[in-house]
């Protein structure tokens, strides 16, 4: 693969290092490039409600994860057992993903130019969704946005979780990161 090799770079990488951080170190009056917030890890995650009565249903939920993401998912397991939902301590109910580096910026690149445009009825990603200290959290209903997930292999239409976690030190920052790589956020 092209991306194995040292001297490749992400579509997205060169627009940050060309484009974004010299406009937020002039729009946040920055005196050092390393001031400059950017992106950290990006977490996927597939929570598995079902997964206590079908557990194959985890391991397609770690397919279809796995397709998307380029990495092989981590089986999330019950902490504490919770009699109303007959779970048990130990009991695995999801699959998670952290990206870093390359493969996040290549996640990122795919999210934003193919996945989001799919959305049926897309308005723009809320602004609410910071966390405070520049981290970013979304949700997507499907995991049919994606072109690697093929629509006849998919037992059932699972949701995701996407956490883009960055060094920004407050949520203006973040947003305005976001927003220079492209993230189509609402306006208003």
């Amino acid at each position: 693969m092209i991306e194995d090799s040292p001297d490749y770079k992400p579509r997205l990488k060169v627009t940050y290092e060309e484009e974004v951080v010299p406009y937020l170190m002039e729009r946040f009056s920055f005196k050092n490039r390393f001031e400059v917030p950017k992106l950290g890890k990006v977490v996927v995650n597939i929570g598995v409600g079902e997964g206590v009565r079908n557990p194959q249903a985890v391991e397609s939920a770690a397919k279809d994860l796995a397709a998307i993401t380029g990495q092989k998912p981590v089986l999330i397991k019950a902490k504490r057992a919770v009699a109303a939902f007959r779970l048990r301590a130990g009991m695995t109910i999801g699959c998670k993903v952290t990206l870093r580096s390359n493969r996040m910026y290549e996640f990122i690149d795919r999210l934003l130019s193919i996945a989001i445009p799919r959305v049926r009825d897309f308005r723009g990603l809320s602004r609410s969704s910071f966390d405070g200290r520049g981290n970013y959290s979304l949700g997507i209903e499907e995991q049919l946005v994606f072109p690697e997930v093929d629509y006849d292999s998919i037992d059932k239409v699972r949701g995701m979780d996407i956490t883009v976690v960055t060094t920004a030190k407050n949520d203006e920052e973040g947003e305005a990161l976001l927003e220079a790589l492209g993230f189509p956020f609402k306006v208003g």
